[in-house]
């Protein structure tokens, strides 16, 4: 399958880096209790793992990914203390090797966005919840991505990116279309909330962590597509990327981007 980011050792460091700085946004009201099975699915290299754990450290995960270099990644958390409750496997989120209705909790974050048929994929997660178990899905949206100083160059390169995801047939826009999409898939949307960070030099640490530590690496993750496919040409997109880093150099430089949330539940009775 198709993944924008690609599978580098930099990309790795990013999604971890990237857990740390969101942790509050995104594991915020997330917790599983005692011995509740739980499955996290599109695990990449376990960056939400250790946040789910930090969080809930009784559950049990059954954590999966698609990517076999990802989970090599995700495999070396099992030599840290605390991952004995953790098991990672390769699986399909379109062809689940799991029978019907075993797990609690459906975790599923910045996964949505890479799938050419989320609808698919969350009916194939529904499938295998228990009645009454319940979904949390997390996804952002770069549509809602703005910063000051705006250049041509810096917008160009992050249009880039997300041209190159759309050409792949995925949403980098899909944080807004969540609620529709989990309906569609036949969950009950107990909620859905936008998740917004802003960051300037009063917050500097944030707003590297932003700008130097998540949004430029993404876009320079896709940097190989982005010039073989001619999206950019490569001079604007060199200048926008070091236009995009100034952003956190500068005084006046601000940074503001919106995730979504959305917890649903799997009805306890269907009619047929």
């Amino acid at each position: 399958m198709a993944y924008v980011h690609g599978y580098s050792e930099r990309e790795t460091q990013r999604l971890y880096e990237q857990s740390e700085i969101l942790e509050e946004i995104i594991h915020s009201g997330t917790q599983y209790g005692s011995g509740q099975h739980v499955l996290e699915a599109g695990c990449g290299v376990g960056a939400q793992t250790r946040l789910l754990l930090r969080h809930s450290p009784d559950a049990n995960y059954t954590c999966i990914d698609i990517s076999e270099k990802s989970l090599v990644a995700a495999q070396r958390l099992k030599q840290q203390p605390g991952f004995e409750n953790v098991t990672f496997q390769q699986e399909n989120i379109h062809q689940l090797t799991f029978d019907d209705e075993v797990f609690d909790h459906i975790f599923v974050c910045f996964v949505l966005e890479h799938l050419a048929d989320p609808v698919a994929a969350l009916g194939e997660l529904k499938r295998v919840l228990k009645p009454g178990g319940t979904v949390t899905a997390i996804e952002g949206d770069h549509g809602s991505c703005f910063w000051h100083p705006e250049t041509d160059a810096s917008i160009a390169a992050w249009n880039g990116l997300i041209d190159a995801q759309r050409a792949q047939g995925h949403d980098p826009n899909i944080g807004r279309r969540l609620t529709p999409l989990l309906t569609e898939a036949g969950f009950c949307v107990q909620r859905c909330d936008p998740a917004w960070l802003y960051a300037d030099k009063l917050a500097p640490a944030l707003r590297d962590g932003m700008v130097d530590h998540i949004i430029v690496p993404m876009v320079q993750s896709a940097e190989q597509q982005i010039l073989d496919d001619r999206l950019v040409d490569e001079f604007v997109y060199r200048k926008g990327i070091a236009d995009l880093s100034r952003v956190d150099e500068i005084e006046e430089g601000t940074f503001f981007y919106t995730w979504f949330k959305a917890t649903g539940r799997k009805i306890e009775t269907e009619s047929v």
